[in-house]
């Protein structure tokens, strides 16, 4: 995922979006995030998982300008 990719992201994106960002897997991304184990905040929405955006780039160290 591109530097300009990661920054036109919404507030907060899939597991598998946030997986393909730190380049894991989807299956060795959900496992932590159902742990709580998932290196970004991730929210979980009913039986949705939500990384939040502003986390992801944080430990990928992107700033928006």
């Amino acid at each position: 995922m591109s530097h300009d990719e990661l920054l036109a992201l919404p507030t907060t994106v899939s597991v598998e979006t946030a997986a393909r960002a730190i380049r894991l897997g989807r299956t060795r991304a959900y496992e932590p995030a159902r742990r709580g184990q998932f290196p970004c905040k991730v929210i979980r929405i009913g039986t949705s998982y939500r990384v939040v955006t502003a986390d992801l780039r944080r430990i990928l160290g992107i700033e928006p300008n």
